[in-house]
């Protein structure tokens, strides 16, 4: 095609579990290479910081939670504090990050039973953390990872729809996708094949257009071709950072 792209993705031979297996970690192997420096791109200081910025990330992006933060952060320092603020003034340093009604409301919620069931601290186990206010998996792992160093998968759109894309499920749950992948790779693993496919998603293969000419693991993807395919426009598409730089 003179554009530079496909139609869809590749037809691939059904895999044997051993061969999903191995293609799967010889794709991580790959991002590891591509983004050494992967990691939680939400800004944060503590448990409850993490905790707090995951649950205002949530239709919104790491950037816009990453300048709202500091003067939330600021002025609620403890779980207590989040118990006892005033909503208005909450929902107002919140309000860029969007449903900010809710989110203070979550916040609200959150604080209170952290002080009331775990002494003001945030728990270190994720059958404790999906039953606080506003807190499901996702975020569990989120904080359980990068809070704890206790492995999780974090399946956000992005590690979803890319595990979707290299062939690793078919599965749109997210709690489905979270044991399909968990099972592909050693436990030990977990956060940093999550924070690699965030990376990749961000940064390569978009939502929209992914730049397939410019993608390490094109090789071993069943959808390459998805996206542009030609190596130096492909190029043009990738960015450096989740807040949207284009190398140079």
């Amino acid at each position: 095609m003179g554009n530079g792209q496909r139609n869809g993705p590749k037809a691939v031979a059904v895999e044997s579990p051993i061969a999903l297996t191995r293609r799967a970690r010889k794709i991580h192997r790959l991002l590891t290479e591509r983004y050494p420096d992967a990691h939680c791109e939400l800004d944060f200081t503590s448990p409850l910081e993490l905790l707090v910025a995951t649950i205002l990330s949530a239709q919104s992006t790491d950037k816009r939670v990453n300048l709202t933060t500091p003067a939330l952060f600021a002025k609620y320092r403890t779980a207590a504090d989040y118990a006892a603020a005033d909503r208005a003034e909450m929902e107002e340093i919140i309000r860029p990050t969007g449903f900010f009604r809710a989110k203070t409301d979550s916040l609200l919620k959150l604080g209170a039973r952290l002080v009331e069931e775990h002494d003001g601290q945030v728990p270190g186990k994720l059958e404790q953390l999906v039953k606080l206010p506003g807190v499901g998996r996702k975020t569990a792992n989120v904080v359980l990872g990068n809070a704890f160093g206790v492995p999780g998968i974090t399946v956000d759109t992005h590690f979803g729809r890319l595990s979707r894309r290299f062939g690793w499920t078919a599965d749109e749950d997210p709690v489905v996708v979270e044991h399909q992948i968990g099972a592909l790779f050693p436990k030990k693993d977990w956060t940093m094949l999550s924070h690699r496919l965030i990376f990749h998603g961000r940064r390569t293969c978009h939502a929209r257009k992914a730049a397939c000419g410019a993608c390490p693991v094109s090789a071993l993807c069943p959808s390459y071709g998805i996206g542009e395919v030609d190596p130096v426009k492909a190029a043009k598409l990738l960015r450096d950072s989740a807040f949207g730089t284009v190398p140079a």
